[in-house]
């Protein structure tokens, strides 16, 4: 083993480790997967099997404790993921987490303060701000290509859940159910709200949104019965910019159409972007731009060098996207630099619009930022 290989281990064995954190892990010759672990020890040894990986483990405190290893990736429950990064951080090791990391956005700057006061690098799972398209949107935007960015628009919505039938995972069935619970705005706004600050390199200053339980009785895995979910299951907020430019979000997931549904467009002095992350006809995603002396939205060719090794638009976008992401975080490991983008300042950020919108719902009004100073 070559002493520049980044060691892995990844704790939790479930669909998204198998789809997209694992492959993404071995897809890059700098990196070495050592150890996957589970609470189901089984599970966790199928997953070993499955996919090479020496050690397979049910005691995450063994290994996030292991001296010989550089990352631990976290694809766990949401619920988890505080006590498993704050612990992989004061163990000494850089931190690949799924979002949100905490669901108060203060837990989740406090594990940002930790890991910089360690020199160590974090990373959030914000896919699609890997995308290919997102990212050579982000270099048009740079280059120039949009001048003063005026509006932002982000769409993340898909059919998945349209089906009351289809069973909810990670939800809290036992929650009052008389108080509407936070669903699609996390889980699914986070990585258009993360895109939306990217491209338009600002924060917010205030932010007014309104969350809805359209469908109320679901199937939900935990219970196997159908049962009375109030959860926001769509939801639209409008965001103003330190900078002066605005924002609209929509997310959900009973809005008909293919998964993932990310949408993210701007428009500015000199120019529009429209980037769609939908698997649509086999393709994994399409960029359109637009000009003030061509208005009509053009679909162009996503250079070459924004993909990972390998990588064509026919890919899946789990893969594919994800690979970008692992790609990124090595880089960023071995270069040593500050350069750090998609890490726990960001989701700290993001989740404090989460929280802000929240709030603004609950309280019917505007709500400014920061929440606090």
């Amino acid at each position: 083993m070559s002493e520049s290989r980044v060691r892995v281990a990844v704790l939790g064995a479930g669909a998204w480790a198998e789809h997209a954190h694992i492959p993404g892990w071995q897809r890059d010759p700098r990196a070495e997967l050592v150890a996957i672990c589970d609470i189901d020890g089984e599970r966790a040894r199928a997953f070993a099997s499955r996919f090479g990986i020496p050690e397979a483990s049910d005691d995450w405190q063994a290994i996030v404790g292991r001296p010989d290893i550089d990352v631990i990736d976290i694809v766990t429950p949401s619920h988890t993921h505080f006590e498993l990064a704050w612990a992989a951080l004061e163990a000494g090791k850089h931190v690949l987490c799924e979002k949100p990391v905490a669901y108060d956005f203060r837990d989740t700057r406090r594990a940002a303060e930790l890991a910089r006061s360690k020199g160590l690098k974090t990373k959030l799972g914000f896919t699609f701000r890997y995308s290919p398209g997102v990212q050579y949107a982000k270099w048009l935007i740079d280059d120039g290509f949009v001048g003063t960015p005026f509006i932002f628009n982000g769409y993340e919505q898909n059919s998945q859940w349209l089906d009351p039938m289809v069973p909810l995972r990670q939800v809290n069935h036992e929650a009052d159910q008389s108080v509407i619970q936070t669903s699609s705005l996390e889980g699914y706004g986070a990585p258009i709200i993360d895109i939306s600050r990217w491209w338009v390199g600002a924060d917010y200053r205030r932010v007014v949104g309104t969350m809805r339980n359209f469908i109320p009785e679901r199937m939900v895995r935990a219970t196997g019965r159908m049962m009375r979910m109030n959860i926001d299951d769509g939801d639209i907020y409008i965001a103003e910019y330190t900078n002066g430019a605005l924002a609209s979000i929509q997310t959900s997931f009973v809005t008909i159409g293919n998964y993932p549904g990310v949408e993210a467009r701007i428009y500015g002095q000199r120019g529009a972007i429209i980037c769609r992350l939908v698997e649509e006809f086999g393709v994994a995603e399409t960029i359109k731009l637009a000009t003030p002396d061509n208005v009509e939205f053009r679909e162009v060719e996503i250079p070459q060098h924004f993909y990972p090794a390998g990588g064509h638009p026919r890919e899946s976008w789990r893969s594919l996207f994800y690979a970008n992401l692992i790609k990124d975080f090595i880089t960023e490991i071995q270069d040593g630099g500050d350069r750090n983008q998609g890490n726990f300042d960001d989701g700290a950020w993001v989740q404090e619009v989460i929280n802000a919108v929240e709030l603004s719902f609950h309280e019917r009004r505007w709500v400014d930022m920061p929440l606090e100073p």
